[in-house]
């Protein structure tokens, strides 16, 4: 891919080098969009009833959780389940998985949303061609589909109707059947908390959603910074569709390990769209890549120091 497009290894290299006064710039940038989410996870699972750890700690285990999630095919079944062993100490195993399951929901849903506002920008700002027209209605009704659906999730819970589809799944069936039956109350349970965040915490629903949302939108600073080490006629609200359609074309690779390839290739796409050398795209994903080691090497670490020794037990 580096070779098709107009930037040798020499000149890739030399412009990684140029990142150099903006990459610590670009790793303090994560470290608040990481507290962002950790804000956003805390007031989920405040609302709840007393939280029994600190902030800091609840930051630590976001970090780790994201640092799972990349490393791991299928992403959540990673950093996930680490968060529910690391919280059950705390406030026990039912609230522990309906906080996780509360806040990968809101962060999911942050994405679509993030998403769907970057079609109607990107109409606003840019003309459309038919071909254009037909991409970017597909995009619309596949994230209003998910939309509709995580509404019906946050109304009625999704643990119940996550175990019904994994007893259709044929190797799973008869096992995923067993732990329903034996775990079938903690389920409901699960669910009725689910369900109280958005019937009966408003507030705190859409705090913690619009939080997410913003985290999204300052992670384009991390493009913004990036390009402008190579040119000025970038502009931030560029970057949040550079951002918006790369994501979205990344995600569908979902089940590859921090999505190798498939964030390059959006990069490219997505910057040659916007009348930008596509090897810019791919300069750019090689700095968000050595970010993401960065943190992936931290969140690792983080992982094993200052551990509650109870979760052993989980």
């Amino acid at each position: 891919m580096i070779l098709t497009f107009d930037m040798n290894y020499q000149e890739l290299w030399e412009n990684v080098k140029c990142a150099g006064i903006y990459l610590p710039l670009i790793l303090l940038l994560w470290s608040f969009i990481y507290l962002v989410n950790t804000l956003s996870w805390y007031i989920i699972i405040r609302s709840g009833g007393k939280l029994g750890l600190s902030f800091p700690r609840l930051y630590k285990f976001t970090v780790t959780g994201f640092a799972l999630n990349y490393v791991t095919p299928v992403g959540l079944m990673g950093g996930e389940p680490y968060r529910i062993m690391e919280l059950t100490p705390y406030i026990g195993v039912e609230r522990a998985t309906s906080s996780v399951i509360l806040y990968v929901m809101m962060h999911i849903f942050s994405h679509f949303c993030f998403w769907l506002s970057s079609v109607m920008l990107y109409v606003c700002l840019y003309p459309v061609g038919w071909a254009m027209s037909i991409l970017l209605g597909a995009i619309t009704v596949f994230c209003l589909l998910i939309v509709i659906l995580f509404v019906k999730g946050y109304q009625h819970g999704m643990a119940v109707a996550c175990i019904r589809m994994g007893s259709r799944l044929p190797f799973l069936k008869h096992r995923v059947i067993r732990f329903a039956e034996k775990h079938h109350e903690q389920l409901v349970n699960i669910d009725r908390q689910i369900a109280f965040l958005h019937q009966q915490k408003k507030r705190t629903f859409y705090t913690a959603l619009l939080l997410e949302y913003m985290a999204r939108v300052v992670s384009c600073l991390e493009i913004w910074l990036i390009l402008n080490v190579l040119t000025t006629n970038v502009s931030f609200i560029s970057c949040i569709l550079i951002a918006a359609f790369s994501s979205l074309l990344a995600n569908l690779l979902f089940f590859m390990p921090m999505q190798l390839g498939g964030r390059e290739g959006g990069f490219a796409l997505a910057v040659s769209g916007l009348a930008l050398s596509g090897a810019y795209g791919v300069y750019t994903a090689l700095i968000t890549r050595l970010r993401e080691i960065f943190w992936i090497v931290i969140g690792l670490v983080l992982m094993k120091i200052g551990n509650k020794s109870d979760n052993k037990s989980f």
